[in-house]
């Protein structure tokens, strides 16, 4: 029997799951489907299971995984493990060392197929099949281009079990919310991005029918709000721009929304007004800081300035803007911290961030770009393998206390269902209380409407 595993991505259904069940199925290969983010692991089919895949397409669901993986080791020592996904290939010398048989990473359906299909024929030689890592050979990720069939979602758990899309006229009725890819990989290559040491700048598009099946299936099981969840949706912006008038002209009802670069928003800035008025909802995007310095370091390729300007393109467009943030860094100063707090304050993004965004820790996994940065040595610990990152510390060790602050009170904010306004302010309170200035108060507000957005927070 052939098991495969979600643990978790960012509360939609996985796709991780039904693009690899999609391809099992044209070569005829039944698989059984689990979401552990919404399904109870299952020692029966576990202990049943030649054959065991764990989805690793983020931190979390690694670390998730690994648990998965040792609980399925216990129950049945002789199953084959396989993990596949981003952070898998990142981590497979841990991975190999102590759980897993085998890494796939990249566009991993293709060599996943070829290894199910090799170990039930009785192979004993599944490191001979390309893009493959075992014990005794590391292999580079898949990176050909494949012809995906539409994912296969009717075994998967239903759109009701995942997050939901709330519009601001109505923030206590949740719409279903579906997930899609129209593209794989990345253009650019941000030295913090788990995404460059695996795709290296490469991307690639998924055909427009596809992508347009899928919504369609989605649609038809309820959903009134679709993600693309490509890591940057105007890498290809005319193929993005078509998938959005095509989805608009079939369901005019149905909201969506993507994620972008703040450089991006500048480059294609008269493509928005006409998103909005297909259906987009919000844009999210990676400011990570404030700090030119920072952005520097990461390789961002924009300015402090340069997300003011992506917010008023957006604004002018009538498209809220969710940025995301690397609170902490190895540059960051407190000085960039508290600025950055009131910043977003007076821009009246305070509904537009979670407070989890403000305690979001630089993690730098194996085959990091920043391991190769000539700075390393004044901030780079040891490699935490267990965790799946580099420690490192501040010089400023006010800037690690901070932190850990920042996440005890956002930990127990989510623990009591607490306003993220108030939660805001107290991290405000606290940056100033370890700053050991008063409380200054804040420039201009700017008035937003409240914001549309997924019952799932963004993080990693």
């Amino acid at each position: 029997m052939i098991l495969l595993l979600a643990c978790y991505e960012l509360g939609h259904q996985p796709l991780s799951l039904a693009w690899p069940l999609a391809c099992l199925r044209q070569a005829r290969l039944d698989a059984t489907p689990l979401d552990l983010s919404v399904q109870q692991f299952d020692d029966t089919l576990a202990a049943q299971a030649t054959f065991v895949g764990i989805a690793a397409p983020m931190h979390t669901a690694l670390r998730l995984g690994i648990e998965a993986a040792r609980r399925v080791r216990a129950l049945n020592p002789r199953a084959h493990i396989c993990f596949f996904g981003l952070y898998a290939w990142l981590n497979q010398d841990y991975l190999l060392t102590e759980i897993a048989d085998t890494i796939i990473g990249g566009e991993y359906e293709k060599p996943l197929v070829e290894l199910i299909s090799a170990i039930r024929s009785g192979s004993r030689l599944p490191a001979q099949i390309d893009s493959v890592s075992t014990v005794s050979h590391c292999a580079l990720p898949a990176l050909n281009r494949l012809s995906l069939p539409v994912p296969h979602r009717s075994a998967l758990p239903s759109l009701s079990q995942y997050a939901r899309f709330r519009r601001p006229t109505s923030p206590d009725v949740g719409q279903l919310s579906g997930y899609v890819e129209a593209s794989r990989g990345c253009l650019h290559t941000c030295h913090h991005c788990p995404i460059v040491p695996v795709y290296n700048g490469r991307f690639f598009v998924v055909p427009l029918e596809t992508i347009l099946a899928d919504i369609r299936q989605q649609v038809e099981s309820g959903a009134q709000h679709i993600t693309f969840g490509d890591p940057d949706f105007l890498n290809g912006p005319k193929h993005s721009l078509n998938i959005a008038r095509n989805l608009h002209k079939e369901f005019r009802h149905v909201t969506f929304n993507f994620t972008t670069k703040v450089e991006h928003i500048l480059k294609h800035r008269d493509l928005f007004s006409e998103f909005a008025a297909l259906g987009c909802a919000f844009v999210v995007s990676a400011i990570e800081s404030l700090s030119d310095l920072v952005l520097q370091k990461l390789d961002k390729g924009h300015t402090a300035a340069d997300v003011a300007t992506a917010l008023g393109i957006l604004d002018s467009a009538g498209i809220p803007l969710q940025p995301t943030l690397v609170a902490f860094t190895p540059w960051t100063t407190l000085a960039d911290y508290v600025r950055q707090i009131d910043w977003i304050h007076e821009r009246g993004l305070v509904e537009h961030i979670p407070p989890i965004q403000l305690s979001i820790r630089l993690l730098v996994p194996p085959r990091s770009a920043l391991l190769t940065q000539p700075d390393t040595e004044q901030w780079l610990g040891p490699l935490n393998p267990e965790f799946f990152t580099h420690r490192w510390s501040h010089t400023d060790p006010r800037m690690d206390t901070l932190q850990a602050r920042v996440s005890d009170l956002v930990e127990e904010a989510e623990r009591t269902d607490e306003s993220g306004i108030v939660t805001h302010s107290k991290i405000r309170a606290l940056a100033y209380a370890i700053v050991g200035a008063p409380i200054p108060p804040l420039a201009h507000t700017h008035t937003r409407p409240h914001p549309p957005r997924l019952t799932e927070n963004w993080f990693c």
